[in-house]
């Protein structure tokens, strides 16, 4: 994906209704939007091992773009959640992030 993470401003609004669902159309299959605050994605593996690599990548990625999601870490799955923290809702950033996240795969 060529496209970056931008930093929003603090009192931007967060996205809502159709904005959400034209950026979630463009998401490889697996994500969710809850409840138009942030997206969810499990990612399954053989073992502890690939499940930590996929997340250190991850932590790369999240680093060279300035914007972190949270990251839940166990045996043989990871699962992500991202959303904007400034602003507690989903920006363009998130859709991004998600993206380059099915990337690492």
């Amino acid at each position: 994906m060529k496209k970056h993470c931008e930093p929003c401003k603090a009192g931007a609004a967060p996205l809502k209704g159709e904005s959400i669902e034209n950026f979630f159309k463009e998401l490889e299959s697996g994500w969710k939007v809850i409840s138009e605050h942030h997206l969810e994605k499990e990612y399954t593996f053989k073992n502890f091992k690939e499940a930590l690599a996929f997340t250190n990548r991850v932590g790369e990625v999240a680093e060279t773009e300035g914007h972190h999601p949270d990251i839940h870490l166990g045996w043989g799955r990871v699962k992500l959640l991202i959303w904007t923290h400034k602003i507690d809702g989903l920006t363009e950033s998130d859709f991004v992030l998600a993206a380059k996240c099915d990337q690492l795969l």
